[in-house]
């Protein structure tokens, strides 16, 4: 039997966050070394459970357990931190025995304090260790931002195609087909990278709606192409400022390193030529809670879905901002709900006991200036939990079983109910709020702490979902935010109209 080994190193960064990402994070969510690995992960709807669902479907091919660590979204990983997973990773490689191939799940949008290419840091490592002629091959998440580095580590590697993220099982099997094909033929695949000078509004990054489709429509067909095995379009991850940050394409061939050369090149040329299609809309505070309260009153059976975009945690942002609660609030639109990360409220809530009633500053505690004021008001405990759910459907992430502490319903007396958590937990899962008894058709309003991750929850139960240009730490309006180390020019950002790929790397 071959023995292949696994990986997986995931955390997507916002350099535009004050507060680093810390062990104590990865612990919070997973840090799994050996065969912990492969029962973490095995069964479920994350890549690693599909490089799992290949492997352990072939007699020939035997999955080794090697070291795996995620974490929420947040700022740059520490130094600490990342010397510390480093060191670790090394230590379970070198532990793990002969192997005759890896598979790998970096993210592709991770910053740590000492690497900026943390992605690319990570992965050469791991080519150092394992020599030349061990064949890698992997998974990047949509929003990676690829450097050649990464790339050079690597052999073949295949991005996610949907935002929300509800492919990262079929990605992972397509990485792993990759890798058995090429141990069973004795091929080395050839992969090309061509960065493209574009950002991608996040506002602008679902892959459901017309520039989306008509993007992965393209790649469709590009790798029907006798000879390649993936055409990747990666969005990249506009909140990390770096110099990778962008739009990538990634083609793999199966061994014709020129095919997958001018693939990717006419890929990037055909994307480019729809670089005006991935700029958002930037719809106002205001436009946006009015535009919801008349499609409510239309359709009083169902809320109204807002997106904050400038607090979407899964970008990395605390989760605690109340733009979007003061604004409702002063419409008079009827009652409202708002998921916020509160501990200090949820342990008052909690020392209180359900029933009770006590004036608290809920949210806005992070970041006002950016995120709001708390909303100061008396409120009743409605229940106090555990904050564990789980979620049967495949959601954004792979994600299928939440913890986010501690967790209270507070009512307020002006029409606001808060789900106060003590961790940060992004919107992917309807049962967010049904686990806590809660029902969407009895508020004219639900916001929603994210931009493209809640829709595949949210968008049975919500008669519109509107992305609000919100500041903070993620806001949609790229202009707000102090670039120092992005490439530059990156369109719409500079001023730039005639680019082509064919210089490109």
């Amino acid at each position: 039997m071959k023995r292949i080994g696994i990986l997986a190193l995931l955390h997507e960064s916002n350099t535009f966050l004050r507060q680093p990402t810390t062990l104590q994070h990865f612990q919070d969510n997973l840090l799994a070394e050996g065969e912990s690995v492969l029962s973490a992960l095995r069964g479920t709807p994350h890549e690693t459970g599909g490089f799992l669902d290949v492997l352990d479907a072939d007699p020939e091919l035997q999955p080794v357990g090697i070291f795996a660590a995620r974490a929420m979204p947040f700022g740059p990983v520490s130094a600490d931190c990342w010397n510390h997973l480093k060191s670790r990773l090394t230590q379970c490689l070198q532990n793990a025995g002969p192997l005759d191939g890896l598979l790998v799940a970096p993210h592709g949008a991770t910053v740590a304090e000492p690497a900026a290419d943390a992605d690319g840091d990570w992965l050469q490592l791991v080519r150092e260790l394992v020599g030349q002629e061990m064949l890698i091959c992997g998974t990047l998440d949509l929003h990676a931002n690829v450097s050649p580095l990464l790339v050079s580590s690597c052999d073949a590697l295949f991005g996610y195609r949907t935002n929300p993220h509800l492919d990262q099982f079929a990605c992972g099997r397509r990485a792993a087909l990759c890798l058995q094909q090429a141990l069973r033929t004795a091929t080395r695949p050839a992969m090309q990278l061509t960065q493209i000078p574009l950002v991608v509004n996040i506002e602008a990054q679902a892959t459901s709606e017309p520039q989306g489709r008509a993007l992965f429509d393209r790649a469709d067909q590009l790798e029907r192409q006798p000879g390649i095995s993936g055409v990747s379009c990666l969005y990249g991850f506009p909140y990390s400022d770096v110099p990778q940050m962008g739009a990538t394409v990634i083609v793999v061939a199966e061994s014709d390193q020129q095919l997958a050369t001018a693939t990717a090149h006419r890929m990037a040329a055909e994307w480019w030529a729809m670089r005006d299609q991935f700029s958002g809309n930037l719809i106002p505070v205001a436009a946006a809670v009015q535009q919801a309260s008349r499609i409510h009153s239309q359709n009083p059976g169902q809320p109204a879905g807002l997106l904050d975009m400038g607090d979407n945690t899964g970008g990395g942002s605390p989760g605690d901002g109340t733009i979007l609660a003061h604004a409702w609030l002063e419409s008079g639109s009827g009652p409202c709900l708002a998921v916020l990360a509160d501990p200090q409220s949820a342990a008052a809530a909690a020392s209180a006991g359900p029933g009770a009633t006590l004036q608290l500053a809920v949210g806005g505690k992070t970041d006002p200036a950016r995120h709001g004021d708390p909303v100061i008001d008396e409120w009743t405990v409605i229940s106090i939990s555990d904050g564990k759910f789980q979620e049967s459907e495949p959601r954004h992430g792979g994600y299928s079983d939440f913890d986010q502490g501690l967790t209270a319903v507070l009512r307020g007396a002006r029409g606001l109910t808060v789900v106060a958590t003590t961790l940060r937990v992004a919107p992917l899962s309807l049962q967010q709020i049904l686990s806590q008894g809660l029902t969407p058709a009895d508020f004219a309003a639900i916001i929603l702490k994210g931009v493209h991750a809640p829709t595949a929850a949210y968008e049975s139960v919500c008669s519109c979902l509107i992305r609000v240009n919100t500041t903070g730490a993620t806001t949609a309006d790229l202009t707000q935010l102090q670039w120092q180390s992005r490439r530059r020019p990156l369109y719409p950002l500079d001023p730039l109209n005639d680019w082509t790929p064919d210089a490109e790397g």
